[in-house]
C-alpha cells in the first residue's frame, strides 16, 4: 500500500500518512467488505482513492526530497544514496504513468493484470506502457536520451 501512495503522491510523509489512513479506513469498514475479489485489492483500492483524494487536496505532485530518498537508503543497507539518486534520475525520464506501473511492478510484485485492474485499465494499455518504460530506462541508465 505504502508503494502504490508513493507511486502517486510522490512524497514520503504523505504516502506514510495514506498508507495509515487505509488500514483505519479498512478496520473501520470491515464489515462492508465484500469477497468479490482479494482483500489486498481492497485494501489497495481504498489507499488508491486516498491518495487520489490527497493530491485534489494539494492540486500538484511533489518531488521527493533528496534527504527522504537518503533516508530510505539508510533504511536498506544493500541500496546507496548512489543507487538512489540514479533510480531517480532515471524515473524522471518516465511519464507518471508510466512510472506508477513500473513502481506497482516492482515495488508489489502484482502481475500486470492486476495492475490494468487496480488502474482500471485495458491490459494491452499496462503491457505497452510497461514495455515502454522499460525501454526508456535502459536508453537513460546506458547514457542515452529516453524515448
Amino acid at each position: 500500500m505504502y508503494g502504490l501512495a508513493l507511486s502517486y503522491l510522490k512524497n514520503q510523509h504523505d504516502a506514510e500518512d495514506v498508507t495509515q489512513d487505509a488500514f483505519v479506513r479498512a478496520w473501520e469498514n470491515a464489515h462492508q467488505y465484500r469477497p468479490q475479489g482479494t482483500p489486498l485489492a481492497w485494501l489497495l483500492t481504498i489507499a488508491r482513492n486516498l491518495a487520489l483524494m490527497k493530491l485534489r487536496e494539494r492540486g500538484r505532485t511533489q518531488d521527493m526530497a533528496l534527504e527522504d530518498w537518503e533516508r530510505l537508503a539508510a533504511e536498506n543497507p544493500m541500496v546507496t544514496v548512489e543507487d538512489r539518486q540514479v533510480l531517480d534520475a532515471a524515473l524522471t525520464a518516465l511519464a507518471d504513468d508510466e512510472r506508477q506501473i513500473v513502481l506497482l511492478h516492482a515495488v508489489t510484485g502484482w502481475k500486470h493484470r492486476e495492475i490494468a485492474g487496480l488502474l482500471e485499465l485495458p491490459l494491452s494499455t499496462v503491457l505497452s506502457k510497461y514495455r515502454r518504460a522499460l525501454l526508456k530506462l535502459k536508453t537513460k541508465l546506458e547514457g542515452g536520451d529516453a524515448l
